[in-house]
């Protein structure tokens, strides 16, 4: 990457958090301020920016300028067992377009799961997208791009990102992939939730992912943050990674279920998606359904034994419930907050929230990584009639 590249995409990322005068870009970029004004020219003819008015004080104003990128496509895909998602954002994150279909996904196989969620892609998409990330439920090698195993779809390495790539007609290396907690975890980084976060995250498996200072560790392998097989309970069920006791045991959607209810109860129906039956368990809680409040219960205290030792090796300033556990938030936070002051050396620095993006986290921040593709190199996104800023 040439110098001048490199000073467009830092110029672009200190735009992300908001609108800067040149003055502020020159100090936060650490470039000349007589650059400055080039590099705001280029890269409001390539349509990225775009005047914001001026900053209030005494004296001469200070002209702002903010992200425009509403043409610059951010494609975000998520892969779940029974569902397909898409989002399309701009680069100032801002929704274009999203939906999501019921699919079973594991019935259809690698190949025709992702020509559905290519035609999917297609069906959202104003235009060709400057980056594409997909979200999926499993051990990710993000370097490669490749799923190396998900149980939940039944999939072993599988070249994600080349077959996406192929059918939207795409280099390969605009299409990212990676954990669908992973991407939860820089979702909330995003947002500002904190900048050493751990994000745990429900669904059919339990998923971890840790965000420090807006990016994600993986590890050696890229497979970080699987706090779902962290054992909680010695004499508990057997796990499938061929354990026992692991916090997945007692953490899965449909382990919970079991604890809540008896056998064809409603809240067992998958007619009902996870909303659904997480909706109704709610409403059960709050009637005073007293089986279905011990589960929830006794699933926040195997959180918080869990959490306690994320906690004690990350020392991360806040933990994020995401998933469905963030629709149980309100009764699972405290449980989770008594456990780690009870186990965890560190546990009363820790923050515990629920998040606000709920089960819509992993997309978000899939849109996210997929416009980060367009941050990193600027000159990507071809010019077009000159402009000024």
């Amino acid at each position: 990457m040439s110098p001048r590249t490199a000073n467009l995409a830092a110029v672009l990322r200190a735009l992300r958090t908001g609108p800067l005068s040149r003055t502020q870009l020159a100090a936060r970029c650490g470039v000349a301020k007589s650059a400055v004004p080039g590099l705001l020219a280029e890269l409001a003819e390539r349509g990225l920016v775009r005047p914001a008015g001026v900053l209030p004080g005494n004296g001469r104003p200070s002209r702002l300028v903010e992200l425009d990128g509403e043409d610059a496509f951010a494609l975000a895909l998520s892969i779940e067992a029974d569902r397909l998602s898409a989002v399309v954002t701009d680069l100032s994150g801002r929704v274009l377009a999203e939906h999501a279909e019921t699919v079973d996904v594991a019935a259809a196989g690698l190949q025709c799961g992702m020509d559905e969620l290519a035609r999917l892609a297609h069906r959202v998409l104003p235009g060709p997208p400057v980056g594409v990330a997909i979200a999926v439920p499993g051990l990710v090698d993000s370097a490669a791009a490749v799923l190396r195993l998900a149980p939940a779809l039944r999939w072993r390495d599988a070249e994600i990102a080349g077959l996406m790539a192929a059918r939207l007609n795409l280099p390969v290396d605009a299409v990212a992939v990676d954990n669908d907690a992973n991407l939860g975890a820089l979702a909330e980084s995003a947002a500002g939730v904190g900048s050493e976060l751990f994000y745990l995250g429900g669904g059919p498996a339990v998923g971890g992912g840790f965000v420090s200072g807006g990016v994600i560790l993986r590890g050696a392998r890229g497979f970080a943050g699987e706090a779902g097989h962290i054992a909680v309970d010695p004499s508990g069920a057997r796990c499938t990674c061929g354990r026992t006791g692991c916090l997945e045991t007692k953490a899965n959607l449909a382990a919970l279920l079991r604890a809540a209810a008896a056998p064809g109860d409603p809240l067992h129906d998958p007619a009902l998606g996870v909303e659904g039956r997480v909706t109704l368990l709610k409403h059960r809680v709050r009637r005073g359904d007293q089986r279905a409040a011990t589960a929830v219960h006794e699933l926040g205290v195997a959180l918080g034994i869990a959490l306690s030792t994320v906690v004690d090796v990350l020392d991360p300033d806040v933990v994020v419930l995401g998933g469905y556990f963030a629709e149980l938030g309100e009764w699972l936070v405290e449980p989770v907050r008594v456990e780690l002051a009870a186990h965890a050396q560190s546990g009363l620095h820790a923050r515990v929230v629920p998040s606000e993006l709920g089960l819509r986290a992993p997309l978000r921040g899939a849109a996210h990584l997929a416009a980060e593709r367009l941050f990193a190199d600027p000159t990507l996104a071809p010019g077009t009639e000159e402009a000024s800023v």
